[in-house]
């Protein structure tokens, strides 16, 4: 790839031909990681990363001049794509017309998106063509200083051995920023306003429970040193950043999955710093442990009523 800014090469990807440029700009002024070692990175992770992001409608945080410059949001697909970029057609009813998501089912169609500097991925709970139902229940955990991860692991762990009661597997993975977030796969027919409602009566049973870490209220002066149960997550507008996704902080951080045994780990050790992984720690650990969030793709399982 040639190191000229102002020149853009054309590669051939998966038999699709693609023109990237802008390759030797920092992404990550802290580290001199590149736009080209973002690339790198999502064609590296592509074979545990894209099972995650087909079929699931995608929004993508685009920062043209890097992790610290500017972002914006992009839902719609954009107009000028390749003919073989694939959508996904959700109806909003606030625009009163079909929003087209982008589709990322293959390798093409991930890096023409990472190419426009989406360094951030983030998806729908529904895999199409069941957009208005969840496939997965979500826990997002964040630390109001000076809580931290290792708070955010204590919670995570709480709210495991409930799902561990009720006969249900959980799976952890790091947002790539200050928290936790907590996956239970369902891949069984139900609705928003049952895995919403369901996710919010238990973050505020949580709260009653342990009011000294845990709190479940959307106010952020309410945080300070708590760990914020966020289950409004679970809402059909609402996405999350996808598993294997680069985050837009100071290093190339990456939203992770992990063991409960590390998870046990940090809050024994107290030491946050081992839940934080960037794309090569990343990449290693894939060849490790393959993808830790496989189950979740294909595991059956139903809510418990909550009594």
């Amino acid at each position: 790839m040639p190191s000229d800014n102002k020149t853009k090469t054309t590669i051939d990807v998966g038999g699709r031909k693609l023109k990237i440029g802008n390759l030797d700009k920092v992404f990550y002024p802290a580290t001199g990681f590149t736009k080209g070692q973002m690339l790198d990175y999502y064609i590296r992770i592509a074979p545990v990363l894209l099972p995650h992001l087909s079929n699931r409608p995608l929004t993508v945080k685009r920062y043209p001049n890097g992790a610290q410059g500017k972002f914006f949001y992009q839902k719609e697909c954009p107009v000028h794509r390749p003919d073989w970029v694939k959508t996904i057609p959700v109806w909003s009813s606030s625009n009163n017309r079909n929003i087209n998501f982008c589709n990322a089912t293959d390798l093409p169609t991930l890096v023409w998106a990472a190419n426009l500097a989406a360094l951030e991925l983030h998806t729908s709970l529904s895999v199409a063509p069941a957009v208005n139902q969840p496939s997965l229940l979500v826990f997002d955990l964040d630390p109001g200083p000076p809580a931290t991860i290792v708070d955010c692991a204590q919670v995570g762990l709480l709210l495991k051995d409930y799902f561990d009661r009720h006969k249900l597997q959980s799976f952890p993975k790091t947002s790539g920023s200050k928290g936790l977030q907590i996956y239970v796969p369902l891949n069984t027919p139900v609705s928003y306003e049952i895995t919403k409602n369901f996710a919010r009566v238990l973050a505020n049973r949580f709260q009653e429970k342990y009011p000294d870490l845990i709190v479940a209220n959307m106010k952020k002066v309410l945080r300070a040193g708590k760990v914020f149960i966020d289950w409004s997550q679970n809402d059909e507008h609402k996405t999350t950043v996808c598993v294997y996704s680069l985050r837009a902080k100071e290093r190339p951080t990456v939203s992770t999955p992990v063991t409960w045994e590390e998870v046990v780990n940090v809050v024994e050790k107290k030491n946050p710093d081992s839940l934080a992984f960037e794309a090569e720690n990343v990449l290693s650990r894939t060849t490790q442990y393959g993808d830790l969030f496989a189950p979740i793709l294909t595991l059956t399982q139903k809510l418990p009523v909550i009594s």
